[in-house]
């Protein structure tokens, strides 16, 4: 059994900064791309950046210059540092990997998501 688990959101004021951790842990052999996504109240579930086991990056325009995306292989862990935040980026915060599990099956994982509000 494969499990994500996200932590680090939170309330923070316009402009402030916050990093989001996602830990990967069970039956795991290798994890390939991961990546946060995001959904804000009546909007659908968007990607806002994703990393290969290569660490390439890739990220929607609304957060380049912004947010941090990056991983530790060894800890089979992904971050996201969000900085300048903006009441926009209010939502709740998931993340996926894509991951080959002990039985040799690569399937598709999502954490329990984490919210993340930005306000005065």
């Amino acid at each position: 059994q494969v499990q994500l688990v996200e932590s680090g959101g939170g309330l923070v004021q316009p402009g402030g900064s916050l990093r989001l951790s996602c830990a990967a842990s069970g039956s795991i052999s290798s994890i390939n791309t991961m990546g946060w996504y995001r959904q804000a109240p009546g909007k659908q579930r968007e990607m806002v950046a994703r990393i290969s086991r290569g660490e390439a990056t890739n990220y929607i325009d609304s957060v380049k210059g912004r947010f941090t995306i990056s991983r530790d292989n060894a800890k089979n862990t992904m971050y996201l540092q969000m900085n300048s935040l903006e009441p926009e980026d209010t939502a709740v915060y998931y993340c996926y990997a894509h991951i080959l599990d002990t039985t040799m099956i690569w399937d598709d994982y999502w954490g329990q998501g984490t919210q993340v509000t930005v306000s005065s």
